[in-house]
């Protein structure tokens, strides 16, 4: 029997979608609660309280603890009779090593549950701690390493708390590390989903520029790579795609110009919460697999990594026809989000051309008007370190498969020479 699509459609963040669409069997996984208002953090004491929480860790980083951003939440912790201790030496891509002395300090106070506060990388931590401090915990570390490699379905308890709106680690099943001296592995299991996600504007009002300006790129760069991502994309992952990216794009600029807008870096804590959401079960791709060896091999951070690599993987990508008429879909979104107008369907071939040209366009223009680095060796990089960053890209095989076009090492290599 032949069955016939039907054209009716209805909107997803501007992208028009099918109503009956030939489904294909997709798994959504999330964190289980989120809540989203200003002052959300004074609620986490009873978060804790009401999961049996007594005896809690922080896991955070010394630039946040010593802003004070910690205060409320701790405050509120203390309010209901829940001991804290906190671990403040996270730093940016955190090494193997540093999880190892957070669990240990979490076993020797007796931790019962876990609080991350902070960007990815805390956050990232956090999830770690709380899945290996419970001291009947047999997994290690090591063990861990890949995809769906741990063995037992517990973990202590666990809130996070994004003070940036970029990694979308509040919602997603994932912890980046450093292994070694200059490598990224992935941890990623479904049990690393934390319980609450925590949204409160006032965390991110003190952020620098520069910080809002690439944490808000990189959750661009989860929405567009979810929204392509080639293996695992589903009509969930697409419509939260569609929305966070509508929701980024039109208030990227707005934070950055007034950052006490608090209506706007709400919308932007939301939009990169929504694209956590998506890229979780839509993997990412190129764009993170170029940019892992800029951050681990140079310390640039992440989201300005891939900043620094997102525009000329745009224009690669739209060379495929699928890619292209996925990116033709975003564009609609995006040129409305920043220069007004309908986030109609781009009609004609020739005006889908026009439109992803004009959207990455603007991409490539961002980073300038937002006042961060845009070029390769502006953040210390020499010519002679783009075959390393090659070598290394192409190693990111949990990556690159997503990629809606093959990169190969000879593609890497074009790649970061168009980026230097």
């Amino acid at each position: 029997q032949t069955h016939t699509q039907t054209s009716t459609c209805w909107r997803a963040g501007g992208c028009a979608l099918p109503l009956a669409p030939m489904m294909k069997p997709f798994l959504f996984q999330t964190t289980r609660n989120i809540i989203s208002e200003i002052g959300a953090c004074r609620k986490i004491g009873g978060l804790m309280k009401n999961m049996g929480c007594k005896r809690v860790m922080i896991v955070t980083d010394k630039g946040i603890d010593s802003k004070g951003l910690l205060s409320e939440g701790v405050s509120s912790l203390h309010s209901c009779s829940i001991d804290t201790i906190t671990f403040n030496d996270v730093t940016n891509d955190p090494p193997d090593t540093l999880v190892t002395s957070a669990v240990d300090m979490a076993r020797s106070f007796n931790v019962d549950g876990v609080v991350g506060f902070g960007g990815g990388s805390p956050m990232d931590v956090a999830k770690l701690v709380a899945y290996l401090a419970p001291k009947n915990q047999k997994d290690n570390l090591e063990s861990l390493y890949g995809v769906g490699n741990a063995t037992s379905p517990h973990r202590h308890p666990l809130v996070q708390v994004p003070t940036t709106a970029g990694t979308g680690s509040e919602v997603t099943p994932i912890s980046i590390l450093t292994t070694g001296e200059n490598e990224k592995k992935g941890v990623v299991d479904p049990v690393l989903l934390p319980d609450w996600a925590v949204l409160d504007p006032m965390l991110t009002v003190s952020l620098p520029r520069r910080v809002t300006a690439a944490t808000g790129i990189d959750a661009m760069v989860h929405a567009i790579e979810a929204y392509t991502s080639k293996l695992k994309k589903n009509p969930l992952s697409d419509a939260l795609a569609a929305l966070a990216l509508r929701l980024l794009a039109g208030n990227i600029v707005k934070v950055c110009d007034t950052p006490s807008d608090l209506s706007a870096r709400l919308a932007m804590l939301c939009g990169s919460c929504y694209a956590g959401m998506a890229f979780a079960n839509a993997p990412v791709a190129a764009v993170h697999a170029l940019a892992y060896p800029i951050g681990s091999h140079f310390h640039v951070a992440h989201g300005l990594s891939n900043s620094l690599m997102l525009p000329h993987v745009l224009r690669y990508n739209a060379h495929e026809p699928t890619a292209l008429k996925q990116y033709g879909e975003l564009s609609a979104i995006v040129l409305s989000a920043t220069k007004g107008g309908s986030e109609g369907v781009v009609a004609t071939a020739v005006d889908q051309q026009k439109s992803v040209e004009s959207m990455i366009s603007w991409f490539e223009s961002l980073p300038g008007t937002l006042g961060i680095e845009t070029r390769l060796r502006e953040v210390g990089i020499s010519v002679d370190d783009l075959d390393l960053l090659a070598t290394e890209a192409i190693k990111q095989t949990r990556l690159l498969p997503n990629n809606p076009r093959e990169v190969t090492l000879a593609d890497a290599k074009r790649l970061y020479r168009l980026a230097y």
